[in-house]
């Protein structure tokens, strides 16, 4: 059930963004330049958040480790989902952008919950 679903999602989004990315080099471009982007804000947001929570003890230890546990089930996702076969490259840059803003996300929530 859960492979047909990813099977579904696949089949609706990765074949079409390859043939818009494959149209033009500005195409491949926006594609690489948008993940780039994506990735430097992403360690832009963990590295603040990180600093924000304060010096290493019990407690930010646990919310560092939870953080770190949300990046892989990111990562881990990613890996189900994106193809292997064509563009591993891009897709390579947008699993470990999306698995910094799953972090970053949840030292965000954390930061708000705990100090606001």
């Amino acid at each position: 059930m859960i492979s047909k679903y990813f099977s579904v999602i696949h089949d609706a989004i990765f074949p079409p963004l390859k043939s818009w990315a494959e149209q033009s080099p500005g195409n491949w471009n926006i594609l690489l330049g948008v993940g780039f982007l994506l990735l430097i804000g992403s360690m832009i947001l963990v590295y603040v958040f990180y600093k924000m929570i304060g010096q290493d003890d019990e407690r930010t230890y646990k919310i560092n480790l939870k953080s770190s546990y949300y990046m892989l089930l990111a990562i881990i996702l990613c890996d189900m989902i994106f193809p292997k076969e064509y563009m591993w490259n891009i897709f390579f840059l947008y699993k470990y952008s999306l698995a910094f803003l799953a972090g970053g996300i949840y030292l965000a929530v954390q930061y708000k919950k705990d100090f606001s």
